[in-house]
């Protein structure tokens, strides 16, 4: 589960930097990577929940 809560930083801190291209800059490439990164982030909370609640019933 480590492993995952790195892997959700790691993106998360991606996701940030893009977003804030767009914002910044206007920079659309950055706006859409963002986007893409934003359900990457989704995909990977949904496994830390999962991973989350079974470490909880053990």
């Amino acid at each position: 589960m480590k492993e995952l809560v790195e892997k959700i930083t790691a993106m998360v801190a991606e996701f940030d930097k893009d977003a804030n291209a767009q914002i910044e800059n206007g920079n659309k490439a950055a706006g859409t990577r963002a986007r893409k990164a934003s359900l990457d982030i989704e995909k990977a909370m949904k496994e830390f929940r999962k991973a989350s609640l079974d470490a909880s019933k053990k």
